[in-house]
């Protein structure tokens, strides 16, 4: 059976919980960013940042957060669904749909009404509800979708 717990409950520590995540999608010289990015966020997802891990038993099968803003340029628009991954083997079974439920649910309770994800993939968030709404940019000045979905529904 698989559980999402915040990066704060993992058995094996909150850096451990990090090391994963910025193994997915950091670079090799900025983990002690996402090591306080982990660090300092909400363990009881009642704010800001929120990240998430996916767990298949003691084996963590994915990850996922909630945060303030996802490196675009619409600072105006919260919270952001982000550091979506799932490993190969579990992939095909629905699990990025459980964490962005969760995810909804954490903003919901948080008193937001919609949240935003920006990404480079075309047609596979539109299959959860995700609604392209119109590109921003990140850091480079490189265009990037930015979609949102209905929180509370």
């Amino acid at each position: 059976m698989y559980q999402i717990i915040n990066a704060h409950e993992f058995s094996k520590g909150i850096e451990a919980a990090a090391r994963y995540i910025h193994g997915k999608w950091g670079r090799e010289s900025n983990f002690p960013f996402y090591l306080d990015a982990v660090v300092h966020s909400s363990a009881d997802a009642t704010s800001l940042p929120v990240f998430y891990l996916l767990l298949d038993g003691d084996e963590i099968a994915g990850c996922s957060a909630l945060i303030a803003n996802d490196f675009i340029s619409r600072h105006d628009l919260q919270p952001w669904f982000a550091c979506l991954f799932v490993e190969e083997k579990y992939r095909g079974k629905r699990l990025a749909s459980l964490m962005m439920d969760r995810a909804e649910k954490d903003a919901a309770r948080i008193g937001f009404g919609e949240m935003y994800l920006t990404t480079d993939h075309d047609g596979y968030y539109e299959k959860f509800g995700w609604i392209r709404m119109e590109d921003g940019f990140d850091p480079s000045g490189e265009r990037s979708r930015i979609y949102r979905r209905q929180v509370g529904k």
